[in-house]
């Protein structure tokens, strides 16, 4: 990554962005609510994908592994539906894509214990989950809540992927950025997802393996989460100051090339724009493709001849991931992000693939909430698990034990 952020963009329309998101956050500061449970935030500064919903699951997966009662808050971007949607109690999916978004509904599927509520109204929603689940939920984990200044949260976790770590340093719509890298100074810790110097890890991890919390494998598919959202690179460690990354416990297999504390010079590069928390790693690893049979998932056989699909913000990421598998790619159809697969859609794939001669169509898990059961060809795809470095899960652990005993709540930033 680079070793420093660049400055702030200065051109009047930045500067005028800029000072936009100066005013909303000074505008929610005293009118945010406060949910009566703690509060964890899983966002980025980034338009289109960098690894939250990975990280949501990872994260969900670890604190539910440790015992606490943990229901997700999703906006539920790209579902029909309208108002506060119960997609999971804990036990799969209870609606589908098309009404609750694509990726709510892979969480339920790949999350057995966590319970997924919906709504534009992410205050609402927590309210309804606590009325309505039992047990009752422990704490929230708020997806892509980062920019969600309506809802005040007890602990900040921003995502930057390694690949395009700063977006350039300019907002939207000449830049990458949705907020100013200034933002960063709300967070409580940041997380690098991805090292340009190296491939998506297809080390192997199988299908439902060993999650990124040790829970074990998913009772609802394989633990496979947004490929779309997943830079096919390899983590390098992280850390910073009392948090970071043990260097004599460094694994240069597990994250990353040379050695280097990507983590901590994530988190040095944002000193200069107030940021003080703690910096670490995260690779994805992506494992053996799975073919849905009618009799469920079964690993889809070396060489076959696929057609990749993707709807998705990044699907140059996908299909770079799975020309390193031992896979025929016969074709490729690219939809915007959060496509919904209309029937056209569906023609177009089937056509597609008789004509390039594909035996299956290869998919992201969060495409595969939506395509499941619908396509005249075999669906296939490619699981995907956010593995964080161990720094960063002991630095969790101890931050969701101060929330959870009430030790510990700061006022929304």
């Amino acid at each position: 990554m680079a070793a420093a952020a660049p400055p702030p963009a200065g051109s009047p329309w930045q500067l005028l962005y800029a000072g936009a998101h100066r005013l909303r956050r000074r505008w929610y500061r005293d009118r945010a609510h406060r949910l009566p449970r703690p509060v964890i935030s899983v966002g980025n500064l980034h338009w289109g994908g960098g690894g939250k919903t990975p990280m949501v699951a990872a994260v969900a997966a670890r604190l539910r592994q440790r015992g606490a009662a943990v229901c997700i808050l999703s906006r539920g971007y790209g579902g029909s539906g309208h108002g506060v949607r119960m997609v999971s109690r804990g036990d799969g999916p209870l609606l589908a894509a098309a009404v609750a978004g694509d990726e709510p509904v892979q969480l339920a599927g790949e999350l057995p214990g966590v319970a997924v509520v919906v709504g534009p109204d992410r205050h609402r929603a927590g309210l309804a989950a606590l009325a309505r689940l039992r047990p009752v939920p422990d704490l929230f984990l708020l997806d892509d809540g980062f920019s969600h200044l309506a809802l005040r949260r007890d602990l900040d976790l921003l995502v930057f992927p390694a690949a395009d770590p700063f977006g350039g340093g300019r907002l939207w719509p000449g830049g990458r950025l949705r907020e100013p890298l200034a933002a960063a100074a709300r967070a409580d810790a940041a997380l690098l997802t991805g090292s340009p110097a190296a491939g998506l890890d297809t080390g192997g991890e199988s299908p439902g393996g060993q999650d990124p919390g040790g829970s074990g494998p998913s009772g609802y598919g394989p633990r496979s989460h947004d490929p779309g959202a997943c830079d096919p690179d390899t983590y390098g460690p992280g850390g910073y100051g009392p948090h970071g990354h043990d260097p004599g416990a460094y694994d240069p297999d597990t994250y990353g090339p040379g050695g280097h504390d990507l983590g901590g010079q994530l988190a040095a590069a944002l000193r200069p724009y107030g940021f003080g928390g703690p910096g670490f790693a995260c690779r994805l690893r992506a494992g053996s493709p799975v073919l849905h049979a009618a009799g469920g998932a079964v690993p889809l056989a070396a060489g076959t001849k696929v057609l990749l699909v993707s709807g998705i913000a990044r699907p140059e990421r996908f299909a770079a991931a799975v020309s390193k598998l031992d896979f025929a790619v016969m074709g490729e159809l690219r939809f915007p992000d959060h496509h919904a697969f209309p029937p056209a859609s569906l023609d177009r794939i089937a056509a597609r693939a008789v004509a390039c001669g594909a035996a299956a169509v290869l998919v992201t898990a969060k495409d595969r909430v939506k395509l499941l059961g619908r396509l005249a060809v075999p669906l296939a795809e490619l699981p995907v698990t956010a593995e964080p470095e161990p720094a960063f899960w002991s630095w969790l652990d101890a931050a969701a034990d101060r929330l959870l005993a009430g030790a510990a709540g700061s006022p929304a930033r």
